[in-house]
């Protein structure tokens, strides 16, 4: 079974895609904030990263720089990453296109468009 991490401080977006993605048979783990997943990366393995961009404290783009990281200090393989964000014209935004993530969803997301771009991208 596929895992896959979501981090997002909005706790209904989190009920909603964890809902939405275990009815898809893969397995959910949720992380209200960026400390939470860095501590859930180091203790799991996952097969895709999906996180909101702009989150109190660290942001979405300054976490995957530090997973990016901690997983190649560890000689882990690479986790793919979906940004969801709702600040499409924001400097944040170019620093994540900058990361070159595996795809960046919107907000308000289609749930459609959500479950494609996790079945693209997750890790075989």
């Amino acid at each position: 079974m596929k895992h896959i991490l979501i981090v997002d401080d909005d706790l209904l977006i989190v009920r909603t895609l964890k809902r939405l993605l275990s009815k898809e048979k893969y397995k959910v783990t949720t992380a209200l904030g960026a400390e939470e997943a860095l501590n859930l990366i180091k203790e799991n393995d996952f097969d895709l990263i999906i996180s909101d961009i702009k989150m109190p404290g660290m942001d979405g783009v300054e976490m995957v720089k530090r997973i990016r990281k901690y997983l190649t200090e560890n000689e882990k393989e690479p986790i793919p990453e979906i940004f969801i964000t709702g600040y499409a014209r924001e400097d944040i935004y170019q620093d994540a296109l900058a990361l070159k993530a595996a795809a960046y969803v919107e907000k308000p997301f289609d749930m459609k468009s959500l479950l494609e771009a996790t079945r693209e991208n997750i890790k075989n």
